[in-house]
């Protein structure tokens, strides 16, 4: 596979995160906070991924943004305006797929929609 495509497919992964989250959030009821939030830290995750492929920076297998942030901002300085998008998209992570103490508000899911969105655009913006 060319890297064209499979840039192509680490967008196309993110975008279905995120399509799940924002369908969730429009066509269920009650909302399901936790699937949404963790839709969304998955969507951004795979972003930030796909950006570092496109500029040939090998990352660690991780869920942590914070950490992908940082390879990204070694590459481009503008990506520190994502760092209070990212701690609030990583506490989603692992922890709203199991029981736990977590109180997750529909807030918190309209407020992770709209930070992976930001982080999404910037991402794709900067590969084309």
């Amino acid at each position: 596979m060319d890297k064209k495509e499979e840039l192509k497919q680490w967008f196309s992964l993110a975008k279905q995160n995120f399509d799940v989250a924002k369908y969730l959030a429009n066509n269920m009821h009650p909302i399901p906070v936790e699937t949404i939030c963790n839709q969304c830290q998955q969507s951004a995750e795979k972003d930030l991924k796909g950006y570092l492929f496109f500029n040939d920076i090998e990352f660690p297998k991780t869920h942590d943004l914070r950490a992908l942030l940082t390879l990204c901002v070694n590459l481009n300085p503008d990506f520190a305006k994502f760092r209070r998008q990212t701690m609030y998209l990583n506490n989603f992570s692992v922890l709203p797929k199991y029981p736990n103490e977590l109180q997750i508000t529909e807030d918190d899911a309209k407020t992770a929609i709209r930070f992976t969105d930001e982080i999404k655009e910037f991402c794709q913006k900067l590969v084309q």
